[in-house]
């Protein structure tokens, strides 16, 4: 897998605070995990969400993962009948955390846990957690997998979806303290499949994957988005091309290629949403060899300009 995104670019980026996850810039209400027993017409694909969180080589001190509206049964979830479902977060470190293979697969391989385990807590309808903030750890940062290319050591954390059929609704935050969320100077987040809430009044959602050097054309794979709007591509060469978007409890996917300008730098995939009802989908995008391509928090270098190229003639 080439996994490695460019220093310079990424250091660019260190002065930004991308801890919120999902976060502000994306536009997305909640992050999304249902129970083993909902039927896929939900818009979760496989029950499981994994991101993961870079700690930078800077950061000497402990870090704390916080989870808001953990539970599930209170205002932010969706219920199916009387709430009866369970959901585990984990925080995973050390070798393989992100270097296996497995921890990149979109399709779920049996491994997507590799790594060390370093914590782990099941909520199910705790009244207590509601519209609260749960904390984990704390986490020294050398327990996460280093990764040179990153600048720092990744944690990742995984989201299964247990008995039950009712969707959780949550939010994260790489703090620096138990108490409250105070972002970490130079981390970030990232994902390589989002299973997410749209905001329910008509709104536009960003996806920011970053095109390595490596790239020559892109695949955005899309579920259950219900027809409710468009999918958009924005780079500094391309200006709202479209992406086909998918109806109920089906899949949708279009292939892009990609141009030497937009290499290296950051595409903003959006998310046009026309109605007023509840709508989660699950997003992935992958390369010409059908590896995942990551996207960021925060999108490394800002969202694309595009470069108007006009030609203007004289008489």
């Amino acid at each position: 897998m080439r996994y490695f995104v460019c220093a310079l670019l990424l250091a660019s980026w260190f002065c930004s605070m991308g801890q919120r996850v999902p976060n502000e810039s994306e536009n997305i209400d909640y992050l999304v995990t249902f129970g083993q027993d909902a039927p896929p017409n939900t818009g979760d694909d496989d029950h499981v969400q994994i991101i993961f969180f870079v700690v930078p080589y800077s950061h000497k001190q402990p870090v704390y993962l916080r989870i808001f509206d953990p539970e599930l049964g209170g205002s932010h979830d969706e219920f199916v009948g009387p709430p009866n479902t369970f959901t585990r977060f984990s925080v995973v470190g050390g070798k393989g955390a992100f270097s296996s293979k497995d921890a990149r697969d979109v399709k779920l391989s049996s491994n997507y846990k590799s790594g060390n385990m370093l914590a782990s807590q099941v909520f199910g309808n705790e009244a207590g957690m509601d519209s609260e903030w749960y904390t984990m750890g704390p986490f020294n940062p050398l327990e996460g997998e280093e990764i040179p290319s990153f600048n720092g050591y990744l944690l990742k954390i995984v989201v299964e979806g247990l008995k039950g059929n009712d969707g959780n609704h949550y939010r994260f935050f790489l703090s620096e303290e138990s108490g409250r969320n105070k972002s970490i100077e130079g981390a970030n987040a990232f994902a390589y499949n989002y299973t997410f809430k749209l905001h329910k009044a008509q709104t536009l959602a960003h996806i920011y994957p970053f095109i390595e050097k490596s790239v020559i054309s892109i695949t955005q794979h899309n579920f259950d988005f219900d027809d409710d709007g468009e999918i958009l591509i924005y780079t500094v060469a391309k200006n709202r091309i479209k992406a086909k978007g998918s109806g109920d409890n089906t899949w949708a996917h279009s292939l892009h290629p990609i141009v030497e300008s937009e290499k290296n730098l950051t595409m903003d995939i959006q998310i046009q949403k026309v109605s007023s009802q509840e709508n989660t989908m699950t997003v992935y995008i992958t390369n010409q060899y059908n590896e995942a391509v990551p996207f960021f928090a925060l999108p490394i270098g800002g969202p694309p300009k595009y470069k108007y190229n006009l030609k203007v003639t004289t008489k």
